[in-house]
C-alpha cells in the first residue's frame, strides 16, 4: 500500500519522513501542501493535522502526524525487513531516543529560529532580527561542540550504526549548509563534518534531494 505524505518537499519535516520511508523501502505518494497560501491552516487540512503543520500521513485507514512520531512508527514497523534504525537492545533504543530528543530540543529549535529569521521572514517582507540570529548561532555552536565530542568516540550519535538519531538531523543541517550560509558550523568541527559527509551520502537522502531538485 502506498503511503500518502502531505507536505511540501521543500520543508524540513516532510524531508525527514521521506528519508525514513526510503530507508525502509516504503512506497509513498507526496501530496504537496502550499504553505505560502496557508493551505495547511484550512479546515480540510486541519482534519489531518489539527495544529496546521506538516507533514501528515495516511497509510490506508491509519493516520499520523508529527514527523518524529512518523519515522519512529515506520522504523519499528519495518524493523525486521529494513535497516536497524531504532537499535536492537533496550539500551541501544534508549540511546536513539536520547539523541532524537537532543535533536528536537537542542539542535532543531536553534536551526528553526535561524531559518525563520534568515529565509522565511524576508520572503514575507518582514525584517530579520540579526541579534536573535547571532544569539541562536552561538547557542547552536555550543550544541555542535557537544556533538563533536560525542562523535569523536563513535561514528554515529547513538553508537556504531546509522539510526533515526542521525537521519533526523539531515534536513536541518542541509538548511544550515546550503541555504542559511552557515556551513562553517559543520566544517569547523572535524567529527561533525565527517559524520555529515557520511549521513548525507546515504542513498535514501540522495533520493530526497533528487525530489527536491
Amino acid at each position: 500500500m502506498v503511503v500518502k505524505v502531505y507536505g511540501p518537499i521543500t520543508a524540513a519535516c516532510p524531508q525527514r519522513v521521506l528519508a525514513c520511508l526510503l530507508e525502509v523501502g516504503v512506497d509513498f505518494e507526496l501530496i504537496p501542501v502550499d504553505l505560502e497560501s496557508g493551505e495547511h491552516k484550512r479546515p480540510e487540512f486541519l482534519l489531518r493535522q489539527p495544529f496546521g503543520q506538516v507533514p501528515a500521513i495516511e497509510d490506508g485507514d491509519f493516520k499520523l502526524f508529527e514527523s518524529r512520531a512518523i519515522i519512529r512508527y515506520y522504523a519499528a514497523k519495518h524493523a525486521e525487513s529494513g535497516p536497524n534504525l531504532l537499535g536492537s537492545t533496550l539500551e541501544e533504543q534508549a540511546q536513539v531516543d536520547q539523541w532524537l530528543e537532543v535533536e528536537a530540543h537542542n539542535f532543531n529549535e536553534m536551526v528553526y529560529a535561524i531559518v525563520l529569521q534568515l529565509l522565511i521572514l524576508p520572503r514575507m517582507g518582514q525584517p530579520t532580527d540579526k541579534a536573535l540570529v547571532q544569539n541562536c548561532t552561538e547557542k547552536l555552536a555550543k550544541v555542535l561542540d557537544v556533538y563533536d565530542r560525542r562523535l569523536s568516540t563513535s561514528p554515529f550519535l547513538a553508537g556504531e550504526w546509522f539510526s533515526l538519531a542521525d537521519l533526523s538531523h539531515l534536513p536541518g543541517i542541509r538548511y544550515l549548509t546550503e541555504e542559511a550560509g552557515l556551513g562553517n558550523l559543520i566544517r569547523e568541527r572535524n567529527h561533525v563534518n565527517s559524520w555529515w559527509i557520511t549521513i548525507s551520502s546515504r542513498l535514501a537522502w540522495k533520493k530526497v534531494m533528487q525530489l527536491l531538485n
